[in-house]
């Protein structure tokens, strides 16, 4: 028997669909579930803005609320993906993404809150599904930053990317599949840096908190990343760039550690 949905989500069916979703947005989710999918739901809408990443998703207005969602339909990376695509093993990483996002938030560490998911049947015992997350307004990935911003704004925001990385670290968090796609910089009127949120949290694992090797596997996966951008889309990040960031999450690591667990 599955586990019942954290506190303050619920579950139900819908056209055979299965739904976990946040309790007041209820009406509205299954209203959208109206579509086919909550994909589909936001591939048509007449206010929809498309997010490239990896297939691409959509920010749109969930109808009947007055808040903004992002819809991204869940497939596979790797060598894999064009056997695999959006096919996955019941109940697929909906659920895991979900329980990830939660734990972060308590561990301090910004990501953007799941509202909701649908897993839909795709035969036996493989299911497709869709994650509704929240919109961050005003926010654009590090990516986009790395491509198109002045030195300044990109300084600002590698820093602001470090010290996300050097928290989430501290905390025991590992993104196996930590890039500038998956950091997300908002701006807000009140912070002197953007907030740094963490996405495509389903790629993460934890361990134990303050682990050194923890913040060292994401640093090569990010600079290794990093790199690839740099090479095949002309992003301006130069090597100092890099040595830099790497300084700034460590730092931010052992700022964050008891006095007594330092070396």
């Amino acid at each position: 028997m599955r586990e019942p949905p954290p506190n303050g989500y619920r579950r139900f069916l819908v056209l055979g669909a299965e739904v976990v979703g946040r309790s007041e947005l209820l009406d509205a989710l299954r209203a959208a579930l109206g579509a086919g999918s909550f994909y589909a739901y936001a591939a048509k809408h007449p206010q929809a803005r498309s997010l490239a990443g990896r297939g691409t998703a959509y920010a749109v207005p969930l109808d009947r609320t007055d808040t903004r969602i992002v819809v991204r339909h869940n497939r596979h990376g790797g060598l894999l993906a064009p056997l695999t695509g959006d096919r996955f093993l019941a109940p697929t990483r909906a659920p895991y993404e979900l329980d990830v996002s939660l734990r972060l938030t308590t561990l301090g560490i910004d990501t953007p809150p799941v509202l909701g998911y649908a897993i839909y049947q795709a035969g036996g015992i493989l299911r497709r599904s869709d994650v509704v997350t929240r919109e961050i307004p005003n926010s654009r990935d590090l990516a986009d930053i790395l491509v198109r911003a002045d030195d300044a704004s990109r300084r600002v925001a590698l820093d602001a990317a470090a010290r996300l990385v050097g928290r989430a670290s501290a905390a025991g968090v590992r993104h196996h599949d930590l890039n500038a796609k998956n950091i997300l910089l908002a701006e807000e009127p009140e912070r002197e840096e953007p907030r740094a949120y963490l996405l495509d949290v389903d790629r993460v694992t934890f361990h134990a908190p303050g682990d050194v090797g923890v913040l060292e596997r994401n640093l090569e996966r990010f600079v290794r990343s990093a790199r690839k951008w740099r090479d095949r889309s002309g992003a301006r990040i130069e090597e100092d760039d890099l040595d830099r960031f790497a300084l700034v999450a460590r730092e931010t690591l052992y700022d964050r550690e008891e006095p007594s667990t330092r070396s």
